[in-house]
């Protein structure tokens, strides 16, 4: 009883699984976004402290990797296509 949980829904019994929060989508956002995180870091600590990868590229990568990607790949969430000719019961 620990992965699917029964519940009771207008006298009808509803059994409900337990799904993972984030698809293969979101894992991938997240290591594309560490990835770019690195990067920041590994430019920042190259070259002279007023050089161009220190004061321009690695600020610019690290404010993309944290302020956009990591939010994105949380808040991806994949939407449900329909196919043609399927209609959506609506309760």
């Amino acid at each position: 009883m620990s992965s699917i949980k029964n519940k009771m829904h207008h006298g009808k019994l509803v059994k409900k699984s337990r799904m993972l929060p984030f698809h293969a989508g979101n894992y991938l956002l997240f290591g594309v976004g560490i990835i770019v995180i690195v990067i920041g870091f590994i430019a920042l600590s190259q070259g002279q402290w007023n050089g161009l990868s220190s004061l321009t590229i690695a600020p610019i990568l690290l404010v993309i990797g944290y302020l956009i990607i990591v939010p994105l790949a949380i808040f991806y969430k994949k939407k449900n296509i329909q196919k043609e000719g399927e209609t959506k019961k609506v309760e």
